[in-house]
This record gives structure tokens, C-alpha cells and sequence, in this order.
């Protein structure tokens, strides 16, 4: 039997309909009228933790025509104003070297005076981002969010319909035990429930506890499993 390798790295494509929304109801709200640039608030600022889906959230925004997504390791030319684009995504400004701070700065001023949108994420409320000082007031200037990541119940509840939707037939105990021994984003959390359904159907076994723990022993140890007795 062949190895199975979880790719936690890669980036599945995101939408803003397969947003786990929980409490951010009105967040996500928001971010719909931004994709169809509707806000009246032409600039917002996504804080929270790591795996709450800030990324998530813009990426799906990028999907929209006129739309580009500026990460934190972006050239200069990602942030120059261009007639085609009428909506900014900045993404973990807190990463950005001092010289792209600059730039974001003066993309910032010039999407305000071009009538465009930006949505820009980071991991702290402005005030205590540590970026410069311009660009930390300009953070602030619009509409100012936490995203508030998923309690274990609501993740339990998302999986439980995404595994729904494959057809996938989990035993009671998975889910808790997945999330007591795994990374508790939604994002790493939704792959290995890909990992698992792939896994099931190349052992011939039902997704259970005993299977859980088999794959993540392989993945931890990086070496070719042992099949355990149910």
C-alpha cells in the first residue's frame, strides 16, 4: 500500500459562499457587498487568529472580476493603482517589509481618492499593529472587524455536513478525536477530511478512530503504515 501524503500547504481555491460563518455573521455580510462593491464603506480592516479565515475571506473576494490579492510578499507592482481594478486585498500587513508599507500606504491614499475599495488583514486591532505610523492610522480609518474563528461545536457541525455532502459515513468518535489530536483550522481540519475519505477508499475500511490514528501516525512519522485491527 502506497504512502498517502497530506498536502497541508496547499491553498484550495476559496469562495466567499464556503465561509464557515459562525458568529460573523455580519462581517460576512459585509464582504458580499464588497465583492459586488456595494458598501458604502469603501475600506475595511479583518483581524484575528491564525486559521480564523482572514486568507479565506480575501481570497474569495479575489475571485471577483476586478478584484487583486496583494500577499505580504508581493513585488512593488502589486500595489500600484491600475484602471482595471476596483478592489484591493492586502493580506497580513503586518508581514510587509518597510519598503512595501510605503507602498501600501499610498495605495491606501489613492484607492480613497479613486472611489476603489480595499479590505486589508492582520492579526491585531490597528492600534497595536506593528507597522508604521501612517500606515497603522490608515488602518483605522474604515470599518474594523474581528473575525471570530469557529467554536469546537460549530467545526464538528461544518465537517459533519461536509462529509455529508461526499458521502462520507463518519463513526461518532472521529470528529472530537480530530480535533483533540490535529491543527483546529477550518482549512487543515477540511483537508484531512479529504485525506480521510481518500484513505478509506484505497484501505477498504470505514472511517473510524482506529483509521484516524493510522493516518495521522503515518503523516507524523513520515513512514509507510501498519493496518491495526479495527
Amino acid at each position: 500500500m502506497k504512502q498517502l501524503v497530506l498536502d497541508l500547504g496547499a491553498e484550495p481555491a476559496q469562495s466567499l459562499d464556503t465561509f464557515q460563518i459562525g458568529e460573523n455573521a455580519e462581517m460576512a455580510h459585509l464582504m458580499h457587498q464588497f465583492a459586488q462593491r456595494a458598501s458604502r464603506e469603501h475600506f475595511c480592516y479583518l483581524w484575528g487568529e491564525t486559521g480564523a479565515g482572514k486568507t479565506h475571506l480575501l481570497q474569495g473576494l479575489a475571485a471577483t472580476d476586478g478584484a487583486r490579492y496583494i500577499a505580504a510578499d508581493s513585488g512593488p507592482e502589486a500595489f500600484v493603482l491600475t484602471p482595471d481594478v476596483s478592489l484591493y486585498l492586502v493580506d497580513d500587513v503586518d508581514q510587509l517589509s518597510p519598503e512595501r508599507q510605503i507602498d501600501a500606504f499610498a495605495l491606501f491614499n489613492q484607492v480613497r481618492e479613486h472611489g476603489a475599495y480595499m479590505v486589508c488583514t492582520g492579526p491585531v486591532p490597528p492600534a497595536v499593529l506593528p507597522v508604521r505610523e501612517d500606515l497603522r492610522t490608515r488602518m483605522g480609518w474604515g470599518l474594523v472587524y474581528q473575525i471570530h474563528g469557529l467554536s469546537d461545536d460549530e467545526k464538528i457541525a461544518a465537517l459533519t455536513q461536509a462529509a455529508e455532502a461526499r458521502g462520507l459515513t463518519l463513526s461518532a468518535s472521529v470528529l472530537p478525536y480530530l480535533l483533540s489530536h490535529f491543527k483546529r483550522d477550518m482549512r487543515s481540519l477540511s483537508t484531512m477530511l479529504d485525506a480521510l475519505d481518500q484513505y478509506s477508499l484505497e484501505t477498504q475500511r470505514p472511517v473510524t478512530v482506529p483509521l484516524l490514528r493510522d493516518l495521522l501516525l503515518q503523516e507524523n512519522t513520515g513512514s509507510p503504515h501498519s493496518e491495526p485491527k479495527e
